[in-house]
């Protein structure tokens, strides 16, 4: 690796870990760890299953195509996610640093990508090209998420932004399939 990419991932390290401490602080309030806890809850796949329920319930077979559609790109973020966090092997935030405050057990052992935000991002992503009009609570939810998952000092910020564009580009090739 030359001198010039070490000083760059150099920077990138240091951006990381200030922007996972700042968002981690917010998680030494009890409430905060809390509600954040339970949003990632969600996002373990609760609210997604519960939304395409909804939407069968509500829509019928119009919704059919929609959540197959949905849990076909579940199915190949989750392969996605697998296969990445085998062949990075980053450690969590709080395995290397002891100011991060870890709100929540994890789910696995690795952080790159975050898998919460890479499905939350994936999902919404197809349930908005079927239904636009779902943004008012998909959007904040998966921000939420993606937020979660560094307030709790389960993941870096790149590993969020990692997930959200590896979920927004599967299923935007889904899409235009």
């Amino acid at each position: 690796m030359s001198e010039k990419a070490a000083s760059y991932l150099c920077r990138i390290n240091r951006w990381d870990l200030v922007w996972c401490l700042r968002f981690n602080q917010a998680s030494r309030r009890t409430w905060v760890r809390a509600a954040f806890g339970t949003i990632s809850r969600l996002g373990d796949g609760v609210f997604w299953y519960g939304l395409m329920v909804v939407l069968l319930a509500v829509r019928g077979w119009h919704a059919v195509v929609p959540v197959m559609h949905m849990l076909a790109v579940g199915i190949v973020c989750l392969a996605a996610y697998k296969w990445l966090k085998g062949k990075t092997l980053r450690p969590r935030p709080f395995e290397l640093n002891q100011e991060i405050f870890l709100g929540a057990a994890p789910l696995d052992q690795f952080s790159f990508p975050s898998g919460h935000t890479l499905h939350a991002v994936g999902f919404s992503v197809v349930a908005l090209a079927y239904f636009p009009l779902l943004a008012w609570i998909v959007v904040p939810f998966t921000l939420l998420v993606a937020a979660s998952r560094l307030v709790l000092g389960l993941h870096y910020p790149t590993d969020v932004l990692a997930g959200a564009a590896i979920g927004a580009s599967i299923a935007s090739v889904s899409l235009g399939l």
